[in-house]
């Protein structure tokens, strides 16, 4: 009676062969494109890199160049934006998955969700501009901008939570539920913790949009550059909200448009450290929340 060859006997066809090798190639190739990028502009903009660069801002008179005060706005449009975008979207995520029944609404609702992900960025720029800036009279604001930035990361932490609260087991909550704890109680408790890894990780790649955002910023935060003026009590702190604040984005834009090649590849060498400070920050999340919920 003839053995039946496993698969691993079968002769490889030159079809696999194609196959493969374009894979292979395809993986070469975008990693020679990131490598290309990251070395260009590595060179390009390290030697524009130094603690005067970082620490002070573009001043006439003292005739220097920094972008200290663009990375305090780009850190409070990250702050601000996620305290208004995280619980909504969260929040969103959770009543779209426990507590909303399935049909036509909870459809429409994750299709506008889908939808809104891909409107392009300078649109949200415009209704930005024309809703929190003239209509709420907020101005050319930090406020605006964050306002403007929470629309717009709201459908990716919404749907990176939802995806993670439907890879926890569905026998974790119906044990909890069980024993007779309440339905709010198992979400705080079992449900949560369980989906954490996910939920940073789309918290993460949020705060990665916001970093390389800038045609909605330019319409709606502005360029300033200053530093806030910190009072006795720090009060300037939260003035600076409502004043002008460009980020480190709008600034790389405005340096190549006025010729200066080098503060803007040194500014966008900061940003690839960012990016890859935020992606090493994902995965050490991700890794210590999976070790804790085993």
């Amino acid at each position: 009676m003839p053995v039946a060859k496993s698969i691993y006997d079968r002769k490889r066809r030159p079809l696999d062969f194609f196959i493969h090798a374009v894979i292979y190639f395809c993986s070469f190739l975008s990693i020679l494109i990131l490598a290309v990028i990251v070395g260009y502009v590595s060179i390009r903009g390290v030697s524009s890199v130094n603690w005067a660069f970082l620490t002070s801002v573009p001043s006439t008179i003292k005739g220097t160049f920094g972008i200290a005060g663009n990375i305090i706005n780009t850190l409070y449009i990250i702050v601000i934006t996620l305290i208004i975008a995280v619980p909504f979207g969260v929040g969103a995520a959770i009543y779209l998955n426990e507590y909303a029944r399935p049909g036509r609404i909870v459809r429409l609702i994750e299709f506008t969700t889908e939808t809104l992900a891909g409107i392009p960025s300078i649109i949200f720029g415009l209704f930005g501009y024309v809703f929190f800036g003239l209509t709420l009279k907020l101005g050319f604001s930090i406020l605006t901008g964050s306002f403007t930035l929470a629309i717009m990361v709201l459908p990716l932490i919404t749907r990176n939570t939802q995806e993670a609260l439907r890879t926890v087991p569905s026998s974790y909550c119906s044990g909890a539920l069980g024993i007779g704890a309440t339905k709010w109680y198992m979400i705080r408790t079992i449900l949560l913790p369980s989906a954490m890894p996910g939920i940073i990780t789309g918290i993460i790649l949020s705060i990665g949009r916001i970093v390389g955002e800038s045609a909605a910023l330019l319409f709606t935060a502005g360029s300033g550059y200053l530093l806030p003026k910190l009072g006795t009590y720090g009060e300037g702190l939260l003035e600076k909200i409502l004043q002008p604040g460009g980020t480190l984005t709008i600034q790389m834009y405005l340096s190549m448009e006025k010729a200066k090649y080098d503060a803007a590849f040194g500014i966008a060498f900061v940003l690839l450290l960012i990016v890859l400070g935020i992606n090493m920050l994902t995965k050490f999340l991700s890794h210590k929340f999976s070790v804790n919920k085993r």
